[in-house]
């Protein structure tokens, strides 16, 4: 995905649970010392390490000893914030996943390199169904139709996250008004329309699209509803993509 950047209501195809509210709800920061403890205990939320560094190396293991899987800049090439799901770890180091290729990598970062905040929500996106899900601790909150990668460069399924949120120069183009990026990458493509062939989450000028299999590995959705997670999800929520 590549996107020019810039540095509400769901329509008829959404349906919006209740309680609206849930929507507004912020991460909560917390400190190192917890955010384990934390991640074990509640399995509806997740852990967001904010980078606040220049840069993040990135380790095979616990200890610099290890090797370097990867360094990654802080602010990343889209000007925007360094983030990653933190999956485990302990006081001192935080296993992560990886906004890089192949799909579902991992590795180690130092815990005193990152700021913790704590998130609530989760997507889910049903291939088949052609359909996503938003939840707040596990309720849902909003559902809507989406369409997928069409078969010759099909949407790669496995658990990712946002890493980034772009808004395209034109809000009526291919993209949409809104682009999350996710943490995948397309397993056919290895570059796309100028970009690295990162998979996004982003709105369309087709809406009578939606519900099918058209796109070249992306999720589309209606651009009200891109609209309208643009306001409130935050960066590192998890985004499981499944049959």
């Amino acid at each position: 995905m590549a996107i020019l950047v810039t540095s509400i209501l769901p329509s008829a195809t959404t349906r919006r649970l209740p309680p609206p509210n849930l929507l507004r709800f912020s991460p909560v920061e917390t400190d190192r010392a917890t955010a384990v403890q934390l991640l074990r205990s509640n399995p509806t939320s997740t852990l967001v390490a904010h980078v606040v560094e220049s840069e993040s190396t990135v380790f095979k293991r616990a200890t610099e000893t290890s090797g370097v899987i990867t360094t990654l800049t802080n602010p990343t090439p889209t000007g925007g914030p360094l983030v990653f799901q933190i999956i485990d770890g302990s006081s001192d180091w935080l296993k992560v996943k990886l906004p890089i290729r192949p799909n579902g990598s991992v590795g180690w970062v130092k815990a005193e390199t990152v700021d913790i905040t704590i998130n609530h929500y989760n997507v889910a996106i049903d291939a088949s169904d052609h359909k996503l899900e938003v939840t707040y601790r596990g309720s849902n909150v909003l559902e809507t139709e989406i369409a997928i990668g069409k078969g010759s460069t099909p949407t790669p399924f496995g658990s990712f996250y946002l890493t980034e949120l772009l808004q395209p120069s034109s809000p009526n183009g291919i993209y949409g008004p809104f682009a999350f990026g996710l943490s995948g990458y397309s397993e056919t493509l290895q570059s796309f329309n100028g970009g690295d062939g990162v998979i996004g989450l982003h709105g369309t000028n087709e809406p009578s699209a939606l519900g099918s299999d058209v796109s070249h590995g992306c999720v589309r959705i209606h651009n009200d509803v891109i609209t309208e997670l643009a306001s409130f999800l935050p960066l590192g929520t998890p985004v499981k993509i499944s049959v």
